[in-house]
């Protein structure tokens, strides 16, 4: 595959500085040795009791330990976690060494295997993680990527993205933003410098630890979109056997309006104002339907940087892959893939 390869600069430190300004962002190079995220914003986490380093030494300016719990046991664990906690070598396969995780990073970070496939589809210079969470994807991008820009707008999460990637070995390929994406997107699709991202991954908020209730209102017969498991919910037994449908027929449909903190419509439009190549990472049971539109209505505008012959296919003929990330023998999301990162569409990275 093709990819345009870029000078090893910051995009960050390339930004205007009235652009900077605009965006409330005030990036320092001089990090304290005490510092807990290396964050772009004036606002930091606030520690707590400092506990024993997690972080081998050397590493201990990115040592986050004490702003969350570190579980050495399930004893330690709320039993709203325990299930979480229980796929935890699934999550961090150096989990054990000390990756930390708040309650919100338990139930959305992506299982490392998965954020390693994505990551190797993916691979090319620059690639912004808009909604890094943790660290789990970040992590896996800078195997592949030669820079990360790791986004999200909580100082400790961002704290904790940063300690799990100092104690994987990369932290030095990740730059840590602390901003809103949709703010930081709005601003950076009308700077010259968006030619230098080359990919966007986004994997915004499904709506929480019970994201599925969000779905069981929008119940759609006969679908066969993903194939039938366990854990379907209250209502949707109901109203299986009320209508005798069986129940790999009866599928709850999540929609992208369900996302935050905008409608997934409005999220990929502005990451398509900066790169054509975008994949966004969704629940498994996402309407399929709402997905393809987004290459044939106005959210699938080709960006301006593709050439006049991949510009007039953007809309007509482009197409969207939709990858199943299975663990074991369990869905557990969809991963749909745009622009170059397609199969076929090669091309449009020229």
């Amino acid at each position: 595959m093709s990819r345009k390869r870029l000078k090893a600069k910051s995009l960050l430190y390339s930004l205007p500085q009235e652009l900077k300004e605009a965006m409330g962002l005030n990036q320092t190079s001089e990090k304290k040795a005490d510092d807990t995220s290396e964050v772009v914003g004036d606002e930091r986490p606030t520690k707590r009791r400092k506990m024993d380093n997690l972080l081998p030494p050397g590493f201990e300016k990115y040592d986050a330990t004490g702003l969350v719990p570190f579980y050495a046991n399930e004893d330690q664990v709320p039993p709203r976690l325990l299930k979480y906690y229980a796929q935890r070598r699934r999550l961090f396969s150096r989990y054990a060494e000390g990756c930390l995780l708040d309650e919100e990073g338990w139930y959305s970070v992506t299982p490392e295997l998965i954020a390693d496939q994505i990551a190797d589809r993916c691979r090319c210079d620059t690639i912004i993680d808009a909604f890094c969470g943790v660290g789990g994807n970040a992590i896996a991008f800078a195997k592949t990527c030669e820079r990360v820009i790791a986004i999200d707008n909580s100082p400790v999460r961002l704290a904790l993205a940063r300690h799990n990637a100092a104690l994987y070995g990369v932290v030095d390929r990740i730059e840590f933003v602390l901003a809103d994406f949709v703010s930081f997107a709005r601003t950076l699709g009308t700077s010259s410098t968006v030619g230098k991202v080359d990919v966007i991954f986004l994997s915004p908020p499904w709506g929480g630890i019970d994201y599925q209730v969000l779905s069981t209102s929008n119940l759609t017969l006969g679908s066969k979109a993903i194939p039938s498991t366990p854990d379907t919910g209250d209502k949707e037994q109901s109203l299986q056997k009320e209508q005798g449908t069986p129940q790999d027929e009866l599928v709850p449909q999540y929609s992208l309006a369900s996302l935050k903190p905008l409608h997934g419509k409005e999220l990929f439009s502005l990451a398509r104002q900066i790169t054509p190549h975008v994949a966004i990472y969704l629940p498994r049971n996402q309407d399929l339907n709402e997905v393809s539109d987004l290459v044939t209505g106005s959210a699938g505008a080709p960006h301006a940087g593709l050439n006049r012959s991949a510009s007039s296919l953007a809309i007509e003929d482009e197409k969207v892959e939709v990858e199943e990330e299975w663990m074991g023998n369990k869905l557990k999301a969809l991963t749909c893939y745009f622009g170059g990162l397609v199969s076929g569409q090669e091309y449009l990275w020229d």
